[in-house]
């Protein structure tokens, strides 16, 4: 660009074409493509697209309520209902008193009355003071009352590892609570999953336990028009092809799909094209996305932050052993997964005790058999 000359003066002295091809790249340059064309206009944080979801079913249904630890004056521990107590008050955004147990309590009694409550575990490491509630009360009561009483709550939280907080508050319980018939489990990963999956959790007759990390929070990502949506949801049991690949699956749910999208782009300057399938809910697991992948790609390596055993990863190969994709592998199936040890304190070894991008990769290429 010459000096003196200011940007708008340039492109005044251009012909008109070029001046709307330079316009259209300009604003082209401000937007996100995703593999399936959709434009996105803006980006949105996990914690905002939470909040907004939360928002939006307030207002639709009067049953729906909130209530937690430091969920109503304080905003929530990490602002996820900012707001919402200053604009539905004190009935319906509920400050409680550190007691899991009771406040879970009260939450599955108000379901089984007909309201929708949504219950906010600080973490939900403390969801273990309430466990009772959320599998003896919530999970088991439709099957015991042969189907004539629903209990529609919602149970979530932070979930998982976060950073520097020890080996009590680090915990992943995916495949805890998807091993209990009765409740549905998701665990989202962007931020049009976070905000379409609470909408679907509190709108759905059943126990739904939607596991968020503290880590994606204050994380960006784009999110189109459609998610912006009142209407818009993310339906439960459904996964998403976050990259579309030939050579290998990674099948991963929430931080790990981060990781995994991460290592999918470093093997891809090697020429593998990874295909990773962001899970979205645990229970009910979309087995058909996973063997459809599978199929094409002849290869599979699963991605948690867990614990290996009896992991979200474990079921996974169950499944895919059991059935028509065994026949279809060329090698077998591998899982990257967190340490099989509490989680250290200090930050370097906190690090050791999760999978890394370079584990994926690694894993990978043991699959695929290539140095």
């Amino acid at each position: 660009m010459d000096q003196g000359i200011c940007p708008a003066n340039k492109m005044a002295t251009l012909p008109i074409g070029h001046w709307l091809l330079l316009s259209a790249a300009k604003f082209l340059t401000r937007r996100t493509f995703s593999t399936s064309r959709i434009v996105y206009a803006q980006q949105v944080t996990v914690r905002d697209a939470l909040n907004a979801g939360l928002d939006e079913e307030m207002e639709r249904d009067e049953r729906v309520f909130l209530l937690g630890e430091e969920v109503a004056m304080y905003d929530g521990a990490y602002k996820v209902s900012r707001g919402l107590w200053k604009k539905y008050g004190d009935k319906r955004v509920i400050d409680t008193p550190i007691t899991e147990m009771g406040f879970a309590g009260i939450a599955v009694g108000a379901a089984m009355a007909g309201l929708r409550p949504v219950c906010e575990f600080m973490t939900f490491n403390f969801s273990m003071q309430a466990i009772d509630q959320v599998i003896n009360s919530a999970a088991k009561t439709f099957y015991m009352s042969a189907g004539k009483v629903n209990v529609p709550i919602v149970f979530r939280g932070p979930n998982g590892a976060a950073a520097g907080v020890g080996a009590q508050h680090s915990q992943c319980f995916a495949a805890w609570y998807s091993h209990c018939p009765g409740l549905k489990v998701v665990s989202p990963y962007t931020a049009e999953d976070h905000k379409g999956l609470i909408k679907a959790a509190i709108r759905d007759p059943d126990p739904v336990v939607v596991l968020e990390n503290e880590i994606l929070y204050g994380v960006s990502f784009p999110v189109s028009d459609e998610a912006m949506s009142k209407d818009f949801i993310v339906p439960i049991g459904k996964a998403k092809i976050e990259r579309p690949g030939t050579h290998i699956t990674l099948v991963a749910h929430s931080k790990a799909v981060e990781l995994s999208l991460n290592a999918a782009k470093e093997l891809a300057g090697e020429g593998i094209e990874c295909e990773v399938i962001n899970l979205r809910s645990i229970r009910p697991l979309d087995e058909e996305t996973i063997v459809k992948s599978v199929i094409k790609t002849n290869h599979l390596v699963t991605v948690e932050q867990g614990w290996p055993q009896c992991g979200i990863g474990s079921e996974i190969c169950a499944r895919i052993m059991e059935g028509e994709a065994f026949y279809h592998l060329d090698a077998p199936v591998i899982r990257v997964t967190g340490v099989d040890t509490p989680m250290p304190y200090t930050k370097s070894l906190e690090a050791a005790a999760l999978p890394q991008p370079h584990d994926i990769v690694r894993a990978v290429k043991r699959v695929l058999n290539v140095k």
